[in-house]
């Protein structure tokens, strides 16, 4: 994967988010402060207005402005845990030209990674990590087994929606979802929901 690929994907992602608008505040609305995609849609469209910057850049300082953006412009606790993950993740690409399967796999460990430390949560907990998650892991597996491209495209496109579906059924563990007496058990979180988008479209592009 080049750099104008990556650009052509955060595009994707953008308009995918942007077009989830009611369904993404309506779950966000019932779990949350209902502001999630308006933060979330905020950071893309940050992204979007760089794409010619970013065109000129290497991997490593693509994401890390990504980050550094995402982090400055986009509020609660979205902004904090995607700017991190972005701008640790940036290091593992160092000297890298073209994103192979295994690059992209470290890439996805470390964000996740990061994102568990910085927001103090675990798998299970009915967030954003559960999709990320169930991508690196069953990513990882398929590495191991040797399984092609084409495969490994449709693995992380499960995966990622099996990972917000499986939030479904939990009981938050983090978040406003905990206030409530269900803790949001029945409810799909809107954050795995948003990340769920982001890892299809990269399974998607990994196909391509």
């Amino acid at each position: 994967m080049k750099v104008n690929t990556v650009i052509e994907m955060f595009e994707e992602i953008a308009n995918k988010i942007e077009s989830e608008k009611d369904y993404i505040t309506e779950l966000d609305s019932i779990l949350g402060d209902g502001d999630h995609w308006v933060n979330i849609n905020k950071g893309y469209q940050k992204i979007l207005s760089m794409k010619d910057q970013l065109a000129e850049m290497s991997f490593d300082e693509l994401f890390k402005s990504v980050g550094m953006n995402i982090m400055s412009t986009v509020g609660g606790s979205s902004g904090i845990l995607y700017g991190d993950a972005f701008m640790k993740a940036s290091t593992v690409l160092k000297d890298v030209e073209d994103i192979d399967l295994k690059k992209g796999h470290e890439f996805l460990e470390v964000a996740l990674n990061t994102m568990m430390s910085r927001g103090k949560a675990q798998p299970g907990d009915k967030t954003m990590i559960d999709p990320l998650h169930v991508v690196v892991m069953s990513f990882g597996e398929a590495l191991k087994v040797g399984s092609s491209k084409e495969d490994i495209s449709r693995i992380i496109s499960k995966a990622a929606e099996q990972g917000m579906l499986d939030t479904k059924d939990m009981a938050a563990r983090k978040g406003r979802a905990t206030y409530r007496e269900d803790k949001g058990v029945g409810y799909i979180d809107a954050g795995a929901a948003t990340m769920c988008y982001q890892l299809d479209i990269l399974g998607q592009y990994i196909g391509k």
